[in-house]
């Protein structure tokens, strides 16, 4: 869902964030409105985002790609899900502070539910008990917040290695980073190569449930670039609308679905 390596580039992208993206919006009507799309057709840095698109791919195709078909081979279907469901249960407790952040106990409140169902009765989160008695699952970010919050995305970005974002993305990404408990545990014993361990396998769970939308989507493609701009900025506003998506996700190596 979001990366560790990120609290390095801190300093950086909070300038990026406030000073490219600039001050929140002003909340109308009964409580913070999102801001979605506001700069989606924003792309100034257009021909370094296209440098850095070109590295990523070639990155994606030499590296990932057969790693997570590897992956794919190795694991039969039900380990690969328990560990997905392993990695969401993880991220319970970030979408839970966000999803209180936002003014939203519905949500907190599946969340909750979820968190205790599966981490007792899920055998710490390999099963998807909570989906099964009906209670669905939701992504949410420190991004989102912002959003809600009124905070503009700020410009298109494409991050070596991470793949497509935003100003408000980043520092959200950045924010989860450090409230993630299960990472602070670690790190205050010792054990950080344990959070390091974890975006791996996610980064790879991600793109092994992906790799076959996007090959699918540069074969037919004209413009590549232009079509995963496009798609990021579609699955991140319904992201940030809580609704479903069936959309592949354009940057897998950061975790998520």
């Amino acid at each position: 869902m979001h990366s560790r390596i990120l609290p390095l580039m801190l300093p950086a992208l909070l300038v990026a964030a406030f000073s490219m993206a600039g001050c929140a919006a002003p909340a109308t009507g009964g409580g913070p409105q999102p801001q979605l799309l506001d700069q989606s057709g924003s792309d100034p840095f257009e021909e370094t985002n296209r440098a850095v698109f070109r590295f990523n791919n070639a990155f994606y195709h030499d590296v990932m790609f057969p790693v997570a078909k590897g992956y794919r081979t190795v694991l039969p279907p039900p380990v690969r899900k328990s560990v997905h469901n392993f990695l969401q249960n993880l991220n319970g407790p970030d979408i839970f502070a966000n999803d209180v952040l936002q003014g939203r106990p519905d949500l907190a409140s599946n969340t909750f539910g979820r968190l205790l169902v599966n981490t007792t009765f899920g055998v710490g989160g390999m099963f998807d008990v909570a989906s099964l008695m009906g209670i669905p699952y939701h992504t949410n970010d420190f991004g989102i917040t912002l959003a809600t919050w009124g905070v503009y995305s700020g410009p298109y970005l494409v991050v070596p290695v991470l793949g497509p974002a935003n100003p408000r993305q980043l520092v959200g990404q950045v924010a989860d980073s450090f409230g993630d408990p299960g990472d602070y545990v670690a790190s205050q014993h010792g054990y950080l190569w344990a959070a390091v361990v974890r975006e791996a396998v996610a980064g790879i769970d991600t793109m092994s449930r992906n790799l076959d939308s996007l090959e699918d989507i540069e074969k037919t493609s004209l413009d590549y670039y232009a079509t995963i701009r496009s798609l990021y900025w579609q699955r991140r506003a319904a992201e940030i609308r809580h609704e479903n998506s069936n959309l592949p996700n354009p940057s897998p190596v950061t975790g998520g679905d």
